[in-house]
């Protein structure tokens, strides 16, 4: 195996579905507090969710509390409940690279932008023959840092 050609640097987001994201955000902001900073929706994702903050700069920590926006149709945003973690990356292209090398398996749609605007891809939960390393059955999401959260988070 070759070097890594790029470092986790920390947490990005977690994300929680439900059939009911008001129920969600009444946990979330009404009982513990955390404040909601945006909002989310994207058919071609099937989810409609709410952008939640803990912390502040560079330490923040996305919460998502997504909903379907078709229960019927994939992806189920709702199930499992703890839909998947995201992590920031220093160097994602090189990463999915280097990942991809090592028999990753990447879910469909490559790099894109995220719904907070940074280029992200995700590791399919599963393998497959052609591609036997997953996320061992998370859903993980790798997500560009930007330069302050590279400063931040390296040192």
């Amino acid at each position: 195996m070759t070097e890594r050609p790029f470092n986790v640097l920390g947490i990005q987001q977690i994300a929680i579905g439900g059939l009911d994201k008001g129920a969600l955000t009444g946990l979330w902001t009404g009982l513990l507090g955390v404040e909601k900073v945006g909002d989310y929706v994207a058919e071609s994702e099937n989810v409609d969710e709410n952008i939640l903050r803990l912390g502040s700069g560079s330490h923040a920590v996305e919460i998502d509390l997504m909903q379907p926006i078709d229960p019927d149709k994939s992806p189920k945003v709702h199930s499992p409940a703890l839909n998947h973690v995201g992590l920031w990356i220093d160097d994602l292209a090189a990463a999915v690279a280097w990942l991809t090398e090592q028999g990753m398996r990447f879910t469909p749609g490559g790099i894109r932008k995220g719904a907070s605007g940074y280029d992200v891809c995700f590791l399919h939960p599963k393998g497959n023959d052609e591609s036997p390393r997953s996320g061992e059955g998370v859903l993980i999401e790798l997500v560009q840092a930007p330069s302050a959260v590279i400063d931040a988070l390296s040192s």
